[in-house]
């Protein structure tokens, strides 16, 4: 009897236990959610960062086998940029603006740790950085194969200290569309519509590839401007999707209570059907329409996906995220139609996965959150892409009238690894 007794005591002692420990988890110290908090952000921001590998493989597997080392110069230099750039002047652009305001200060970033914050002021700094680097990621690929290198590094330097800031300061950092009630939870707008909206105009301004289409609009046999390299292009996406779980996982932006872990694990979930459900409209219409199931089309129905729920990742119910990318995946394959009409050149799709697809997911945000309404969206997106869009415009000319934008038609010819880089990625070339 004693013998049971004991057991039955032990048992006891043991669930008091635990269940002190649930009750302690909602009194955790200031200290305890610093950390919790800032490891975050660190994780989040690495797998964000490992977004700009899934950048450039993405890049590299989609233009021709002899663009393909400047693609990969062109990522990395981009990356190295954005992180010199933000600390320089970007951070404090964006949050060193006065409530409602419009523009921070340009002076560079510092360290003002302090429990009170709730998080390290350097975990902070390294994740909106890595954000601001994928704004130009963006940009990167549409101007593949005819752009010169400096120059292109010259306008990442003014879109990642200067313009990128500037418009994200609006809303994360308490300016006037804070103060308006827009909302873009990860940025849809705020990333991937601005991303989208330079790269627009940086093919307006820079032209298309030569030949790339007929002199009555149609798009030009496929042979010329063959992908170098499918698999890589689908590595390279799966790169994003898994970084896009920090991406929209870490702008919970804290993780110390249940309720902040809880909203995380949601955000997963959701991130991930968009993605699925963008991947399955792409291939669908792409089959319905074209007669083949495109993997392209089903590669940027994924990143179209991710894009749409990163306005709102929280709110959606499952079935809410599956529509939500699905439609970012339908309106990228229209759009990537459109702009074939347009002669516009977009040589990886970046605009309608990323500017169309970011401008519809930050529309839908009412959809699921009853606290956001659909006029202070309509004000955030149109304000954000059109700044964007003509700042670029603005500086793209500049740099065309000066330095000069495009590469001769010989270099293009020859490709950029050999006209820009000197470096061949490939032995056996298109």
């Amino acid at each position: 009897m004693k013998k049971y007794l004991g057991y039955f005591f032990a048992g006891t002692a043991i669930y008091f236990g635990f269940a002190g420990l649930g009750y302690a988890e909602t009194t955790v110290s200031a200290e305890v959610q610093y950390i919790f908090n800032t490891l975050l952000f660190l994780m989040s921001g690495f797998l964000v960062m490992w977004m700009a590998a899934g950048f450039a493989m993405l890049e590299s597997g989609l233009v021709t086998s002899k663009s393909v080392s400047a693609i990969c110069a062109k990522n990395i230099g981009l990356y190295s940029i954005a992180g010199v750039m933000f600390w320089l002047v970007g951070y404090n652009l964006a949050y060193g603006i006065p409530e409602g305001g419009y523009i921070g200060t340009f002076t560079p970033w510092s360290d003002a740790s302090s429990v009170d914050t709730g998080y390290s002021d350097g975990s902070d700094w390294f994740f909106q950085m890595v954000f601001c680097a994928t704004t130009m990621s963006i940009v990167s690929g549409t101007l593949a194969e005819r752009i010169k290198i400096w120059p292109f590094f010259l306008f990442a330097a003014i879109l990642t200290g200067i313009i990128y800031p500037i418009e994200m300061g609006w809303q994360w950092g308490g300016g006037w569309l804070s103060s308006a009630g827009f909302s873009d939870f990860a940025g849809s707008t705020l990333v991937h519509a601005a991303g989208g909206a330079a790269a627009l105009a940086g093919a307006i301004v820079l032209g298309a590839r030569s030949g790339r289409f007929t002199s009555s609009g149609g798009v030009k046999a496929m042979t010329p401007f063959a992908a170098s390299s499918i698999p890589l292009a689908t590595l390279g996406v799966f790169i994003l999707w898994l970084g896009w779980f920090g991406f929209n996982g870490g702008s919970q932006l804290a993780a110390g209570t249940l309720e902040d872990v809880s909203s995380v694990a949601t955000i997963y979930i959701n991130t991930n059907l968009a993605a699925g459900g963008g991947v399955l409209a792409a291939a669908a219409v792409s089959r319905l329409i074209g007669g083949k199931t495109d993997v392209v089309m089903m590669l940027n129905g994924a990143i179209a996906g991710l894009v749409g729920i990163t306005a709102e990742p929280l709110t959606p119910s499952p079935l809410a995220a599956i529509f939500i990318g699905a439609i970012a995946g339908v309106l990228m394959y229209f759009s990537t139609k459109l702009l074939f009409k347009m002669k516009i050149d977009d040589v990886v799709g970046a605009i309608p996965a990323h500017l169309v697809a970011g401008v519809w997911g930050t529309l839908a945000v009412p959809l699921t959150n009853g606290d956001v309404s659909f006029g202070a969206q309509f004000l955030g997106t149109i304000s954000v892409v059109v700044f964007v869009f003509v700042v670029s415009f603005i500086v793209f000319q500049i740099i065309k009238n000066t330095v000069g934008l495009r590469i001769s038609k010989e270099a293009e010819r020859l490709g950029t690894d050999k006209a820009e880089v000197g470096v061949i990625a490939y032995g056996i070339r298109d």
